[in-house]
């Protein structure tokens, strides 16, 4: 895969947009949805399940849809060309568009405190850029392309 190819599924903070929940192509998205349609009309027997298997769990049942239906609903293009729908505060990718830089690595101001991220997404941020300086753009995507993001 070319450079030009990995950049657009890395935001420019290079996280992989792809493996995101909230990415509107993305296998947890396609995996909610088809799930949904496999339960069907579940919740109407998760009650009788409830009492018939004796099994506490099913009473968890709503708070489970919910979250499925909120991985089901989230679209996000890639904050290459949208805003991030789940960090709104993130200003990496208006950054880097504004320095036309592809990843902030490439930046004469790395590493800086203008991301908008809180200190766990910032340290996150900060380690991911220099895995990708050592050792470059395409083997820092090869390493992570299999992996959960999570």
């Amino acid at each position: 895969m070319n450079p030009n190819d990995i950049n657009r599924k890395l935001g420019p903070c290079g996280l992989l947009c792809e493996k995101c929940f909230a990415y509107s192509k993305g296998p947890i998205r396609k995996s909610s949805i088809e799930l949904q349609g496999a339960l069907g009309h579940f919740d109407v027997y998760a009650d009788r399940f409830k009492e018939l298997l004796h099994e506490t769990r099913f009473a968890l049942y709503k708070e489970f849809k919910d979250m499925l239906n909120y991985f089901s609903e989230v679209e996000c293009r890639s904050c290459r060309l949208d805003a991030c729908k789940i960090f709104p505060s993130c200003k990496v990718a208006g950054c880097a568009a504004y320095k036309n830089v592809d990843c902030c690595f490439q930046c004469d101001s790395f590493p800086c405190d203008n991301t908008g991220h809180d200190e766990h997404l910032k340290k996150r941020w900060f380690d991911i850029r220099m895995r990708m300086k050592e050792s470059g753009i395409k083997n820092y995507y090869n390493e992570i392309k299999d992996k959960p993001r999570y």
